[in-house]
């Protein structure tokens, strides 16, 4: 047999294990892109299993718990030539209010803040977050005012400084305007008479 006959007969071999070697590698890439995003998606479902697990979602650590109010000087939502500022908060254990007429859970929590203003005898502030001072004022003239006073954060800044998600929001200060907790949502009854009124009365036992 000649050697071009045996050349020819090992390169027709070498072609189809070379297709295969390619086809292979090719296989290969594809399970790894492949992979990439399957990591993402399972890490994805990890983090969100675990915050099912939380007792409260609506429950989220804040750095200021233990920290002093923020410095703020902002107007008065019902009298504008009034300048409010964090001295306005000292003096008693009370609950800072954050809310906006373009709130609808703020619609649904209002009932039981008016009633725990009323009946319990517990000082709210109101921070009207991102809103127009008009549609807060007829806001409150609709659903009933439960706030010792509304200061209009109009620009969001004591928000910011507050660490604000959103709205509604409610802070637990003590007497000397130390924050004591933080509540993201809904201050329903249930979060009344089983987290905020026993704070509440822990810290005004401790005065």
């Amino acid at each position: 047999m000649s050697a071009s006959v045996i050349k020819s007969q090992q390169a027709s071999q070498e072609r189809p294990q070379k297709a295969s070697d390619e086809a292979a590698e090719k296989a290969g890439s594809v399970n790894k892109t492949f992979l990439i995003p399957l990591g993402v998606f399972l890490l994805l479902v990890l983090i969100l299993g675990l915050g099912f697990k939380l007792e409260d979602p609506h429950l989220l650590p804040s750095v200021l718990i233990d920290r002093p109010f923020p410095e703020f000087q902002l107007a008065e939502l019902h009298d504008p030539d009034r300048q409010v500022t964090k001295q306005d908060l000292l003096g008693r254990v009370s609950l800072v209010n954050i809310w906006a007429t373009w709130c609808p859970n703020c619609v649904i929590e209002h009932p039981e803040l008016t009633r725990i203003s009323r009946e319990e005898g517990i000082l709210i502030y109101g921070v009207n977050y991102n809103d127009s001072v008009e549609k807060a004022r007829r806001w409150l003239v609709r659903y009933g005012d439960p706030y010792e006073f509304s200061m209009v954060d109009d620009r969001g800044k004591l928000g910011i400084d507050l660490g604000v998600y959103g709205a509604p929001e409610t802070f637990v200060i003590d007497a000397n305007g130390v924050i004591q907790y933080k509540h993201i949502g809904i201050v329903s009854r249930q979060v009344w008479h089983q987290t905020l009124k026993p704070l509440i009365e822990q810290l005004q036992q401790a005065k």
